[in-house]
């Protein structure tokens, strides 16, 4: 029997930099494809009602610690393993909603809304740093310079986490993130983001003691006071191991948003004039941002039972890889879906997944486009591509590394150059 696609293909170098006219070939032989006997998935769901299905029924579940041991895979040997293990991103049914409704308790609607002035206080600060780095032209990097200090500091001050910390952060994300990806990993990566999940931990131990030691209004102190109202609801494992997968997930998926999106927008005249037109659009062009071009291509689930999914068998203890990325192209759902609009309809796309892992930190991801976009742009009216931008080789935390740019002149509405707005303007 002949399989009309292969993993081979989707982790090659030519569908890595650009997915989506594979997504697209995928499409026209329905909503999932069965793959070899010998590959490492049984499945690729690619349609949207699919994936929407398997990312919602219990009987797909998450890589949890029983999958890993029934595979063979010596998970405990490894820092990084153990600690994703012990967060929602990949706790089994009972200890996520258990451990999601403590951290939904202290991540409330509220604390992400009072966040609002920071956010809008950190952009124009590092937009003022933008304007100094770009000064007679120069080329700056945007996503160093914006695109990943902006979500840093958010989540930094959402934990409580000190300004002069916030710089350590970014190379041991990226070096725990990396075991995230599709495909084998290298000793060498598994090596570092072991290390890097041990500093991470440790790093987090240290905040907790002195949050407890001397409680502020944060989230790693609100939730420290949770574990001690109810210790049994919330191990300390489980509380670090939370701690850094928030942390590294609030920054690293907000920055390819502002990536992704400021280098579609350049490549998009009209509507980057529609916007900077009315910044009220700018929670729709984040929709279709998250929609068109999204940080997160793909998950895993396996069946805990014998299963199907759009008519193709999924035996018990074997995987589907859902390609998230190519359900948001998904024509049966999404008109002319590879067309770039703002304007869509009904844009409920599944960038921040669906179902009970659903990402945690959405709303504060969608707060800071909404603000920080608007801001960027009026304050840069010739903002401008510096250099084509690298293409991304990733499909999980999918992004540009670099993004040279040149800024021009801030626009000239106040006395000294600058063009700040009230967060009630642009907000």
């Amino acid at each position: 029997m002949g399989f009309p696609v292969s993993l081979d293909e989707l982790l090659g170098d030519e569908v890595r930099r650009d997915p989506y006219p594979y997504y697209a070939r995928l499409h026209e032989l329905g909503e999932a494809v069965a793959l070899a006997p010998t590959a490492p998935h049984a499945v690729v769901v690619h349609g949207y009602a699919a994936a929407q299905r398997v990312l919602r029924d219990p009987v797909f579940r998450v890589l949890d610690a029983r999958y890993l041991d029934g595979a063979g895979v010596r998970w405990r040997d490894h820092a990084v393993l153990r600690t994703l293990q012990a967060s929602m991103f990949n706790a089994p049914a009972e200890d996520h909603a258990r451990v999601r409704h403590l951290f939904g308790q202290a991540l409330t609607a509220r604390r992400v809304a009072a966040l609002e002035p920071a956010i809008a206080r950190i952009t124009d600060d590092l937009l003022d740093g933008l304007a100094e780095a770009g000064a007679d032209g120069r080329p700056v990097d945007f996503m160093a310079a914006f695109a990943l200090p902006l979500p840093s500091a958010v989540v930094g001050e959402l934990l409580g986490v000190p300004h002069s910390d916030r710089a350590w952060f970014p190379s041991r994300v990226r070096a725990f993130d990396a075991v995230l990806e599709i495909g084998p990993r290298s000793f060498r990566e598994i090596r570092a983001a072991n290390r890097a999940a041990e500093e991470l931990t440790g790093y987090f131990t240290t905040l907790l003691a002195a949050r407890r030691a001397e409680p502020r209004d944060d989230l790693v102190s609100a939730l420290a006071s949770l574990r001690a109202e109810r210790p049994d609801q919330l191990s300390e494992a489980e509380l670090l191991a939370n701690l850094i997968v928030t942390y590294n997930a609030g920054f690293r998926t907000t920055a390819n948003l502002f990536g992704s999106g400021l280098t579609l927008l350049l490549a998009r005249p009209a509507a980057l004039a529609a916007l900077r037109a009315d910044p009220s659009l700018a929670p729709a062009y984040v929709e279709e941002i998250l929609r068109y071009e999204p940080p997160v291509h793909f998950a895993v689930r396996y069946a805990a039972e014998d299963t199907e999914v759009a008519g193709v068998a999924v035996p018990r203890g074997r995987t589907a890889l859902v390609l998230t990325g190519a359900a948001n192209r998904d024509p049966r759902r999404f008109p002319d879906p590879d067309t770039f609009d703002p304007s869509r309809a009904d844009n409920r796309h599944l960038a921040f997944s669906a179902g009970p892992h659903y990402c945690v930190g959405a709303a504060l991801g969608r707060t800071e486009g909404r603000i920080a976009l608007p801001r960027l742009l009026d304050r840069f009216p010739a903002l401008a591509l510096a250099a084509t931008p690298g293409e991304p080789r990733q499909l999980m935390l999918r992004g540009h590394d670099q993004l040279a740019v040149r800024v021009g002149e801030p626009a000239a509405d106040r006395p000294d150059g600058t063009a700040r707005v009230d967060l009630a303007q642009r907000a």
